[in-house]
């Protein structure tokens, strides 16, 4: 793999390729740092994706199992990131299927009514817009404009083409911002 063919590695870096190394080897403690350290922000996804906990960490634990078993073949022709997203976003998508999951919203989001926060309650119409969208736009704001990935790297977590995170993103701003205007009409 070269650097110009490589896919950006996520915010904080990949794993020092030693644990890589061991991890795809089999050694369940090396897989376990590697764990450790995406952890957080794919349970971010999942959570967002799902909007439940519970749902969050059986689409996780399923997403580990899945990476643990096909780690000895990951050939390194993506960021690991972006592999365990694309691992996480599938786990998710699969667990919304077998349970027919639709959610219009989080669970646990309460309505903002008073004012210690203008920005409490515009967090929540966030999170209900974000909740309101279909689950392949919202994952796509998800990964770009939460997560920070570039169109390339979260086009290679969905397996689609760039111009249609493009799109996606297109569609889904646009639903939000008019989401978020009726709520501030209200």
């Amino acid at each position: 793999m070269t650097a110009a063919t490589a896919t950006p590695a996520m915010r904080d870096g990949d794993v020092a390729p030693d644990v890589l190394r061991r991890a795809k080897a089999g050694d369940q403690q090396a897989f376990t740092e590697v764990v450790r350290h995406y952890d957080h922000r794919l349970r971010a996804l999942a959570y967002r994706l799902l909007g439940d906990r519970a749902a969050m960490d059986d689409a996780l634990q399923e997403a580990y199992v899945k990476a643990f078993r096909a780690l000895p073949g990951f050939r390194e022709d993506a960021a690991l990131g972006t592999w365990l997203y694309q691992i996480t976003y599938r786990a998710c998508v699969d667990l919304q299927r077998r349970e027919s999951r639709h959610h219009s919203e989080p669970s646990g989001a309460p309505r903002a009514a008073a004012d210690p926060a203008t920005t409490a309650a515009s967090r929540t119409d966030l999170t209900r817009a974000l909740a309101a969208l279909p689950v392949d736009q919202r994952a796509a704001v998800l990964l770009v404009d939460a997560e920070g990935l570039d169109y390339d790297a979260a086009a290679a977590v969905l397996g689609v083409a760039p111009g249609t995170i493009a799109s996606r993103l297109s569609r889904a701003r646009a639903a939000l911002r008019a989401a978020l205007a009726e709520g501030e009409t209200r």
